[in-house]
């Protein structure tokens, strides 16, 4: 079997308890309200805003022996640049402060979240820190475009508040191909197991901040 299925596999339970969610399963129903919405844009612009930094951290500690992961890295640079302003143009569209947001504190739950990411690049293996790309990626290809399109029409919002989201849902699925490509590609088990280990973390930290947000549901 191919790491990557492993993978999959070694993480399933995490994974299911972050999806079994309330506030996830009402966004991916497009039952959430407004004030919903704009709670978990303005969480994840503050995880977001870090996602360059974090992959230049890993880039910088890898060992030799995975050049080829450092150049893989430049590529998700490139792909990744300024999606935390397209967040805050989302929270604009929908009529609210987006300064405001950008100079917030994050939530406990997030800056845990983040703390985490660099503490596996810092002090342990920093190859785990693809656990937190399976994370973030794999939950929003599998969730995104549909939250968005069912919040869109619940909320009558304009399109232009969704960049985000539809971003990194179905279009966003080349991203999860080329992970899996690189996933497979790691020989050593003590990089496999840094990944699973970051990743079974990440869908516990992750759902944190869900499970912080105010759920405010819209009646069927």
């Amino acid at each position: 079997m191919a790491f990557y299925d492993d993978l999959l596999k070694a993480t399933e339970a995490e994974r299911n308890d972050l999806l079994s969610i309330p506030l996830i399963q009402l966004g991916a129903e497009g039952r959430l309200s407004l004030e919903s919405y704009l709670a978990f844009l303005g969480q994840a612009y503050h995880h977001v805003k870090h996602t360059i930094p974090l992959l230049m951290a890993t880039g910088g500690r890898l060992p030799e022996r995975l050049e080829w992961l450092r150049v893989a890295i430049g590529e998700y640079i490139e792909e990744e640049m300024g999606h935390q302003e397209w967040i805050l143009n989302d929270i604009e569209a929908c009529g609210a402060d987006k300064e405001a947001v950008r100079h917030a504190m994050p939530l406990p739950a997030t800056e845990l979240m983040v703390s985490y990411a660099y503490d596996t690049v810092y002090r342990n293996n920093p190859v785990g820190f693809f656990g937190m790309v399976l994370v973030l990626e794999g939950t929003s290809v599998s969730l995104a475009t549909h939250a968005a399109a069912n919040i869109q029409q619940a909320l009558n919002l304009p399109k232009a508040a969704f960049s985000y989201l539809n971003s990194h849902g179905s279009l966003d699925v080349g991203h999860v191909d080329f992970y899996e490509k690189l996933m497979n590609r790691l020989e050593l088990e003590e990089d496999r197991q840094a990944v699973i280990h970051c990743a079974r973390m990440m869908y516990r930290l992750y759902g944190d901040i869900f499970r912080s947000l105010p759920v405010i549901q819209l009646e069927k």
